[in-house]
């Protein structure tokens, strides 16, 4: 029974990986002749104009796995037609460049239908003896964790292969820690489909990037990571609940520091800069490739902490998340990630995609 449930799983991985990694280059040509490419220009790290539409690939791996191995439902209906309108807003942006209001009303749509639709909610919560019904509040809460979700792993993709490593590990890790439990429902079939998908893409984003996920990548991860953890909030506990959102604490706190930053400085919480995590570990003279595999290297360790948790001994899960926390807090006081102390912008612009 196992050996078939491993093999099941590597093919689940292996066919959508395989073709991300066959689409991709001529999803570059297709990127090419419709515009879709990010010309280098001010906070751009990259030298050479790089075609976007890396969402597309790894949608496509998306659609073909779940072809392969998903079963239809009124739930998985509300993801392909939220996943479907994410690309699409996405696509249209990697060409045109919307506004970040145009861009917030197709996420906002999208997880209204999720929400609405395929009736996939954070209903209640049951920690430290105490249970919350959230009644009518279930909806709201939804459609903000999902914006939450997205827009995390857009403002964290800035660098070659950092979006994409950040939600492989998180694709990775859920699936594993389903597999251990016994869960092999739709959360299941996501995860490693997804984890599939990246992969792929991954082989053409790593640095040197020959493509970027543009928007349309970015917010397509960000939204099924979103899915994959309200998939597991049924009977939510403190664990199903503090697993998905450690596993991309590193995108929340960017986020959470990106928000208190521009509001102490009076800036549109819009507008991009370069005084994120990735930029500020870039100032210590670090190479991109360097930056990118240290950040990935203190998720992995929250993914591995993560497992642990669940999985092995909850004491030691709690010690190893409050070590790397407290790692992550030593830095940002550190560096300028909350407020750029100096009173001056960089003299190294890079490549960033806000909202």
């Amino acid at each position: 029974m196992f050996e078939n449930l491993t093999l099941k799983i590597l093919i689940m991985i292996l066919i959508p990986f395989l073709f991300v990694a066959i689409a991709i280059p001529f999803i570059k040509k297709i990127a090419m002749q419709v515009g879709a490419v990010d010309i280098p220009r001010g906070r751009h790290i990259h030298k050479k104009p790089t075609p976007k539409l890396g969402g597309l690939g790894i949608f496509g791996g998306f659609l073909l796995g779940y072809m392969l191995f998903g079963t239809p439902s009124a739930q998985m209906n509300s993801i392909l037609i939220g996943s479907f309108i994410i690309i699409l807003v996405g696509i249209i942006d990697d060409i045109v460049e919307l506004k970040a209001s145009t861009k917030f009303c197709g996420q906002l749509i999208a997880a209204l239908v999720v929400a609405i639709y395929g009736n996939i909610l954070l209903r209640d919560i049951d920690a430290f003896g105490i249970y919350i019904n959230f009644g009518m509040f279930s909806y709201p809460l939804t459609i903000f964790f999902i914006l939450g979700c997205v827009n995390c792993i857009n403002l964290i993709d800035g660098l070659d292969g950092l979006s994409g490593g950040i939600s492989s590990i998180y694709y990775l890790t859920i699936g594993i820690i389903a597999t251990m439990q016994g869960k092999t429902g739709l959360d299941f079939v996501l995860a490693f489909v997804m984890f599939g998908s990246t992969l792929g893409f991954l082989l053409h984003n790593f640095n040197p990037a020959k493509i970027f996920a543009g928007d349309s990548g970015s917010n397509f991860m960000g939204f099924i990571i979103a899915i994959i953890a309200l998939l597991g909030f049924k009977n939510v506990t403190f664990t199903s609940v503090i697993v998905p959102l450690l596993l991309i604490a590193i995108p929340i706190l960017d986020t959470l520091f990106a928000i208190i930053r521009r509001l102490i400085k009076r800036e549109p919480i819009t507008e991009g800069d370069s005084f994120h995590i990735h930029h500020q570990i870039l100032n210590r003279n670090l190479s991109v490739k360097q930056t990118v595999l240290i950040i990935l290297l203190v998720d992995l360790l929250f993914a591995i902490a993560s497992i642990v948790y669940v999985l092995k001994d909850r004491y030691l899960g709690y010690i190893i998340y409050g070590v790397l926390l407290t790692i992550v807090v030593v830095f940002v006081l550190n560096t300028n990630v909350i407020y750029d102390f100096k009173g001056s912008k960089k003299d190294v612009e890079y490549e960033e995609q806000d909202l």
